[in-house]
This record gives C-alpha cells, structure tokens and sequence, in this order.
C-alpha cells in the first residue's frame, strides 16, 4: 500500500487528488506552517468529518515532531513569486522561500520515493530558471533527481484554461517519463448544469446576489442588441466565452451604447464606459474585468470570476458550491468561512492532481520502469507532447521557454 503525507496542503486539491487516486486513502499526517492555517482548515474540517484522525502539525511550532516515514509527500507552496509581480522581481521574491523551505525539509528529514508540488507557468519559463536552479541544488544535495510537468487543465479535459507547472524530486537518479494527458474538455456549462440544487446544502448561497441582466451593459445586450431574449437564450447562442466589454466591443459599439446609458440616468456606468472609450480611441489598454458568460470553457478560475460569472441558464451569480464544482473539491465539502472564497482558488483543480498523482503511483508501483531515464533533471511538457533532459553540463536555458 502507498503511503503519503501532506505539507501546506492549503484548501486540498491536491492532496483530495491523491486520496482519489488511491481509492479514499487519507493522508498519514498534514503539515503546514501557522501562516497557513486559515487555507488549511477547509481541508482539514473534510477530512476530519470523514473520520480522520492522524496529525496535523504547525512545524515552524512544533519543530521536533517527527513524522511517520511515507512513500510520497505533496505540497501546493504558495507561488504568488512567480505568477504575479513583474518578470524583474518575480524569480526572487519572497514568496518562492516556501519552495525551498519545504523542499529542504521533506528531503533531508523524511526521504521520500517522490516530492512532488504545484506551482505556477512560470517555473517552466526563464523566469523560473533562478529558482529552479536553487530547487537542483537542493535536490542535487539530498541525493534526488528533478523534473518538471508543465501541462493545463484545459488540454486534461476539463473546464478551464489553467496553466500550471507541476514540478517533482525522485529520490536516486532516475526520472520517469509521464503518460501525455490529452482529453477533450468537459464544457463548462454541462459541469454547471450537473450540480445538484439542494436547499440544504449550506454552501448553496450566491457569491454575488446581484443580478446579471440588472447590469446596464448586459441589459443593453438582451434588450437592444438581442430584441428582449433572455439570459439563457443569450448563453446558448455564444460559441465560447465572453463578457460584456468583449460582446459589445465586437458586436455592437460603445459610442451607440454611451446615449442608452445617458437616456437611463446610468451615470456610473456612462462614465465608466466614455473613460474607456476614449482610452481604446488613444489606443490605450483597457481591464476587462466584467460580468462574464460561459460557454464551453472559461480561462483560469481566479481573482474576479468567482464574482462575475453567470450560471449558463439561470438569471444569477455562481454559488460557493458551483465554484468549489469548478476545482472539482468535494460535494461535502465545506468552505468554513464564505468570505474566504479565493481560498478555493488558491488550489489545484481535484481532477488535474488526480491525473499527477495516477502517474507518481504508478512509478512507486514499478509500472513505469520501462519508462525511466537515468539524469539529474527532465523537463516534460504535456500541451505539445515533448520532454527534453539534461545529457550532461547542458545551460539550464535551455530546457526554458
């Protein structure tokens, strides 16, 4: 039987992957850093409800604990470092210190077969190269070999564009090449629709109560542009994804839109739309951060769209419930404080982790021992189905796009 353990699992996507992929297995302990306790309890709460008992352990508290020796460690360190601040800053920032903290201390206290973690695109891209050279030297210095998965949700077969770097330590010198993982997506609106609506559900409750098609510039759209259809007629007739500034800037005009808005006293929304109007004019950038209607699938499931997307056929915002679907966490599962929503962000969708964790038990198994290479580092990308590893001295850069 494999055994595993946790650290920083923050709400739990990607260690629930694991537990799927091993039947209902739970972790054999969950260890974090007090910083973290908030993302963590999400998770924590679950697996409790469902009879876990084992440890869960602060180790920046509690440093001389000592965990059960496992097969396989997971972590989802934050890595706000290399996918937010600007390409100069980002390969140093702070925030990467809890890679190499984790990394050093899985490695040299608990010795796994594999470590393996999420982290953002950019540990696969030239940004990432400072930081994945401290990663080697700590996996060089541990004995472990490394490699990264850079892959998307999208191309796994579910609903979002998310892509992300899974990056892994293996203990010796080999690296196991990875199944490519290539499906058709499940469409975003057949994934909404299949919720249960269940008045009991205490997750059952709007992320935004406000209702889409009161929104001056998705009020035009139905009513002007669309002769009075409905919301859900408006969903099916879209061929992808879109918002409000997208639709109306490609379909219709902001200088027809600017007099509907004045007729109506929108003067928010009036002046809003001449700032941005005059700005596209100048040929200046816009945010499009607006009500946003899904069809097929929608791009990464972070910051503004929990708020601002609309159910495919209803009238209405998502429910805690319909975002914490789109991360594939758990039906019972409970978010324990609704205004932590980004916390189910902040995560591996369940369903991703669980294809990464098929593949990292299959080689603790032996089923992919026809597939190892015998280097200290390897580089695999799943979208373009190619992989490239180091043969000898070879730059860093150039496994870097």
């Amino acid at each position: 039987m494999i055994t595993y353990g946790s650290i920083v699992p923050l709400i739990g996507g990607e260690s629930l992957g694991i537990q799927e992929s091993l039947k209902g297995q739970q972790p054999e302990w969950v260890l974090s850093y007090k910083d973290f306790e908030a993302n963590d309890s999400h998770y924590i709460n679950y697996l409790q409800k469902h009879g876990w008992k084992n440890d869960y352990v602060f180790i920046d508290e509690n440093k001389s604990y000592k965990p059960k020796k496992v097969d396989v460690v997971n972590t989802v360190c934050p890595c706000a470092g290399l996918s937010t601040l600007s390409t100069h800053s980002s390969s140093e920032a702070a925030a990467n210190d809890w890679m190499y903290e984790t990394a050093e201390y899985v490695l040299d206290k608990l010795k796994p077969k594999v470590f393996w973690g999420e982290n953002a695109p950019g540990l696969a891209q030239k940004v990432g190269i400072p930081v994945v050279e401290k990663l080697r030297k700590i996996s060089d210095k541990h004995g472990y070999a490394m490699s990264i998965y850079k892959t998307q949700s999208l191309v796994q077969g579910y609903s979002q564009v998310r892509n992300r770097t899974f990056y892994f330590f293996w203990k010796g010198n080999k690296i196991p090449l990875f199944d490519y993982i290539q499906r058709p997506n499940v469409k975003i609106e057949d994934l909404l629709a299949d919720i249960p609506n269940d008045p009991n559900d205490s997750m059952n409750v709007l992320l935004n109560k406000n209702k889409p098609s009161d929104y001056p510039l998705y009020k035009y759209i139905l009513e002007v542009m669309h002769n009075g259809i409905s919301h859900k007629e408006f969903i099916e007739q879209l061929e992808h994804t879109t918002n409000a500034f997208e639709y109306i800037e490609k379909h219709d005009s902001y200088d027809k839109l600017l007099p509907w808005l004045k007729e109506r006293d929108h003067e928010r929304c009036y002046n809003m739309i001449d700032r941005m109007n005059t700005k596209i004019k100048n040929g200046q950038n816009i945010m499009r951060r607006t009500t946003t209607f899904p069809k097929n699938y929608i791009g990464a499931f972070v910051g503004h769209l929990p708020k601002l997307l609309t159910h495919p056929t209803e009238d209405r915002y998502l429910t805690i419930r319909e975002a914490m679907e789109i991360m594939y966490l758990p039906r019972d599962m409970d978010l324990l404080n609704p205004s932590q929503y980004n916390h189910i962000c902040q995560n591996v969708p369940v369903k991703t982790a669980k294809d990464m964790a098929d593949q990292v038990n299959a080689f603790v198994e032996g089923r992919l021992d026809n597939q190892l290479i015998e280097t200290k580092y390897l580089v695999q990308n799943n979208k373009n189905k190619s992989y490239d590893y180091e043969k000898d001295s070879l730059q860093l850069d150039e496994f870097m796009v």
